[in-house]
């Protein structure tokens, strides 16, 4: 594939994910996740892929790179540290900027899309 070659992804709510394991930072026991890397830039600043999650909670930091994410399914609320609070739904998109930290509560297992950008 060249720079310029075209990547899709269908059906990304179906798309075959890497065997779930459990979260490093979960704060809820049997916490699990999964993924599948879609794509990397061949500069190896940006990635796409999707992510899935069970319900629960775990904390977050996102240093030296930045997230924009758009959920499939599920539901969550992610509190940022020492800041806002949001409950995000299947069909909503979330940023998290280089530096941000927080805590995500899983309330239904949850699907995204991710596009990482590194700083």
């Amino acid at each position: 594939m060249t720079e310029t070659s075209i990547v899709t992804l269908s059906a990304a709510s179906q798309a075959q994910l890497d065997p779930p394991q459990a979260k490093p930072t979960a704060l809820t026991p049997d916490l699990l996740e999964a993924s599948a890397t879609v794509w990397d830039s061949p500069d190896g600043r940006t990635s796409v892929g999707v992510w899935e999650c069970s319900k629960g909670s775990f904390t977050a930091r996102r240093d030296g790179y930045t997230e924009i994410c758009q959920l499939l399914a599920g539901s969550v609320t992610v509190d940022t540290d020492g800041g806002s609070s949001v409950t995000l739904h299947a069909g909503d998109t979330l940023v998290m900027p280089d530096g941000w930290s927080g805590v995500w509560h899983v309330h239904e297992p949850v699907r995204k899309t991710y596009v990482i950008v590194n700083s």
